[in-house]
Protein backbone atom coordinates (compact mmCIF):
# COMPACT_ATOMS: atom_id res chain seq x y z
CA UNK A 1 0.00 0.00 0.00
CA UNK A 2 2.94 2.45 0.94
CA UNK A 3 4.57 1.47 -2.56
CA UNK A 4 1.06 2.35 -4.79
CA UNK A 5 0.72 5.53 -2.57
CA UNK A 6 4.43 6.18 -3.51
CA UNK A 7 3.75 5.62 -6.95
CA UNK A 8 0.41 7.83 -7.42
CA UNK A 9 1.95 10.43 -5.44
CA UNK A 10 4.57 10.49 -8.19
CA UNK A 11 2.51 10.22 -10.95
CA UNK A 12 0.69 12.80 -9.74
CA UNK A 13 3.68 15.35 -9.39
CA UNK A 14 4.75 14.10 -12.95
CA UNK A 15 1.53 14.74 -14.10
CA UNK A 16 1.09 18.37 -12.79
CA UNK A 17 5.08 19.28 -13.71
CA UNK A 18 4.27 18.22 -17.21
CA UNK A 19 0.94 19.78 -17.57
CA UNK A 20 2.78 23.65 -16.18
CA UNK A 21 5.53 22.84 -19.00
CA UNK A 22 2.80 21.97 -21.82
CA UNK A 23 0.19 25.18 -20.59
CA UNK A 24 3.34 27.58 -20.03
CA UNK A 25 4.79 26.39 -23.76
CA UNK A 26 1.72 26.67 -25.51
CA UNK A 27 0.48 30.03 -24.01
CA UNK A 28 3.57 31.54 -24.44
CA UNK A 29 4.25 31.03 -27.90
CA UNK A 30 2.36 30.92 -31.56
CA UNK A 31 -0.29 28.55 -32.04
CA UNK A 32 0.01 24.78 -32.81
CA UNK A 33 0.20 23.30 -36.18
CA UNK A 34 -0.97 19.80 -37.52
CA UNK A 35 2.53 18.84 -37.66
CA UNK A 36 4.87 17.31 -34.99
CA UNK A 37 8.01 19.08 -34.66
CA UNK A 38 10.16 17.96 -37.25
CA UNK A 39 13.61 16.11 -36.85
CA UNK A 40 15.72 13.07 -35.12
CA UNK A 41 18.02 13.61 -32.45
CA UNK A 42 20.61 11.98 -30.26
CA UNK A 43 20.99 13.44 -26.74
CA UNK A 44 22.36 13.14 -23.01
CA UNK A 45 21.16 14.02 -19.07
CA UNK A 46 20.42 13.20 -16.21
CA UNK A 47 17.77 10.49 -15.15
CA UNK A 48 17.11 10.11 -11.34
CA UNK A 49 15.34 6.68 -10.30
CA UNK A 50 12.24 7.84 -7.81
CA UNK A 51 10.36 4.18 -6.66
CA UNK A 52 12.61 1.70 -4.88
CA UNK A 53 12.08 -2.13 -4.54
CA UNK A 54 11.77 -4.52 -1.26
CA UNK A 55 15.51 -3.91 -0.59
CA UNK A 56 15.46 0.01 -0.44
CA UNK A 57 17.19 -0.09 -3.77
CA UNK A 58 17.01 1.89 -7.04
CA UNK A 59 16.30 5.64 -6.40
CA UNK A 60 19.32 7.00 -7.46
CA UNK A 61 20.72 9.19 -9.77
CA UNK A 62 22.28 8.22 -12.96
CA UNK A 63 22.94 9.31 -17.15
CA UNK A 64 20.45 8.88 -19.93
CA UNK A 65 21.45 8.56 -23.42
CA UNK A 66 18.55 9.15 -25.52
CA UNK A 67 17.88 8.69 -29.34
CA UNK A 68 14.56 9.76 -31.51
CA UNK A 69 14.11 8.83 -34.81
CA UNK A 70 11.11 10.90 -36.27
CA UNK A 71 9.14 8.99 -38.99
CA UNK A 72 7.99 11.29 -42.06
CA UNK A 73 4.43 11.51 -42.64
CA UNK A 74 3.10 10.52 -39.47
CA UNK A 75 3.11 11.87 -36.06
CA UNK A 76 5.01 8.72 -34.77
CA UNK A 77 8.91 8.31 -33.46
CA UNK A 78 11.13 5.23 -32.72
CA UNK A 79 12.50 6.04 -29.33
CA UNK A 80 15.59 4.43 -27.13
CA UNK A 81 16.88 5.56 -24.09
CA UNK A 82 19.78 3.63 -22.58
CA UNK A 83 19.50 4.90 -18.34
CA UNK A 84 23.20 3.86 -16.22
CA UNK A 85 23.00 4.19 -12.78
CA UNK A 86 23.87 1.73 -10.39
CA UNK A 87 22.75 -0.67 -12.79
CA UNK A 88 21.99 0.00 -16.76
CA UNK A 89 18.55 -0.60 -18.75
CA UNK A 90 17.75 -0.42 -22.51
CA UNK A 91 13.69 1.34 -22.67
CA UNK A 92 12.78 1.29 -26.96
CA UNK A 93 9.41 2.54 -27.13
CA UNK A 94 7.58 3.78 -30.11
CA UNK A 95 5.56 7.17 -29.21
CA UNK A 96 2.53 8.80 -30.42
CA UNK A 97 3.77 12.79 -30.88
CA UNK A 98 1.25 15.49 -30.70
CA UNK A 99 2.66 19.03 -31.56
CA UNK A 100 2.02 21.53 -29.10
CA UNK A 101 3.72 24.00 -32.07
CA UNK A 102 6.38 24.55 -34.43
CA UNK A 103 9.31 23.99 -32.06
CA UNK A 104 7.16 21.86 -29.26
CA UNK A 105 5.90 17.91 -29.33
CA UNK A 106 4.14 16.08 -26.16
CA UNK A 107 4.35 11.97 -26.50
CA UNK A 108 3.35 8.98 -25.28
CA UNK A 109 5.49 6.37 -25.92
CA UNK A 110 4.68 1.91 -25.34
CA UNK A 111 8.09 -0.44 -24.97
CA UNK A 112 9.63 -2.48 -22.79
CA UNK A 113 12.43 -2.05 -20.47
CA UNK A 114 15.38 -4.37 -20.61
CA UNK A 115 17.26 -3.85 -17.58
CA UNK A 116 20.69 -6.05 -16.82
CA UNK A 117 22.71 -7.56 -14.25
CA UNK A 118 21.55 -7.88 -10.30
CA UNK A 119 22.13 -4.27 -9.18
CA UNK A 120 18.35 -1.82 -10.24
CA UNK A 121 18.98 0.44 -13.11
CA UNK A 122 16.57 3.49 -12.23
CA UNK A 123 13.90 1.38 -13.67
CA UNK A 124 14.45 -1.83 -12.21
CA UNK A 125 16.25 -5.32 -12.64
CA UNK A 126 13.78 -7.36 -14.91
CA UNK A 127 12.71 -6.94 -18.45
CA UNK A 128 9.31 -5.33 -18.07
CA UNK A 129 6.23 -3.32 -19.85
CA UNK A 130 6.76 0.56 -19.88
CA UNK A 131 5.03 3.58 -20.76
CA UNK A 132 7.21 6.52 -21.57
CA UNK A 133 4.97 10.30 -21.67
CA UNK A 134 7.49 13.38 -22.81
CA UNK A 135 7.95 16.42 -23.66
CA UNK A 136 10.51 17.35 -26.77
CA UNK A 137 11.59 21.34 -27.17
CA UNK A 138 13.59 21.99 -30.37
CA UNK A 139 15.42 25.68 -29.53
CA UNK A 140 14.56 28.03 -32.72
CA UNK A 141 17.08 28.65 -35.33
CA UNK A 142 19.80 25.74 -34.17
CA UNK A 143 19.93 21.99 -34.30
CA UNK A 144 19.40 22.19 -30.61
CA UNK A 145 16.63 20.04 -28.80
CA UNK A 146 14.95 20.03 -24.96
CA UNK A 147 14.01 16.86 -23.88
CA UNK A 148 12.07 15.15 -20.62
CA UNK A 149 10.68 12.57 -20.08
CA UNK A 150 9.89 9.57 -16.89
CA UNK A 151 9.55 6.10 -17.57
CA UNK A 152 6.63 3.91 -15.82
CA UNK A 153 8.23 0.55 -16.06
CA UNK A 154 5.54 -2.31 -14.36
CA UNK A 155 6.42 -5.27 -12.49
CA UNK A 156 10.04 -4.00 -13.03
CA UNK A 157 12.01 -5.62 -9.52
CA UNK A 158 12.96 -9.66 -9.30
CA UNK A 159 12.48 -9.54 -5.25
CA UNK A 160 9.40 -7.53 -4.29
CA UNK A 161 7.48 -7.00 -7.79
CA UNK A 162 6.40 -3.33 -8.26
CA UNK A 163 6.13 -0.58 -10.26
CA UNK A 164 9.60 1.71 -10.93
CA UNK A 165 9.39 5.47 -12.16
CA UNK A 166 12.60 7.11 -13.21
CA UNK A 167 12.32 11.06 -14.77
CA UNK A 168 15.48 12.11 -16.76
CA UNK A 169 16.14 14.98 -19.12
CA UNK A 170 19.05 16.44 -21.31
CA UNK A 171 19.99 18.34 -24.22
CA UNK A 172 20.12 16.58 -27.96
CA UNK A 173 21.56 17.45 -31.51
CA UNK A 174 19.14 16.93 -34.48
CA UNK A 175 20.07 14.91 -37.33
Amino acid sequence: MVRLKGLLSGLSAMGLGGFAIAATLAFTTESASAQAAYGSYVGVGPTVGILEDSRGEAQQIGGVLAVRYKLLEIPVSLRAQALIGSGTAIVPTISYDVPLNWQTDAYLGAGVAFASGTTPSPVGDKTSFALQPGIDYIVPNSNTVLFGNAIIAFDAYRNGGGAALSVQGGVGLRF
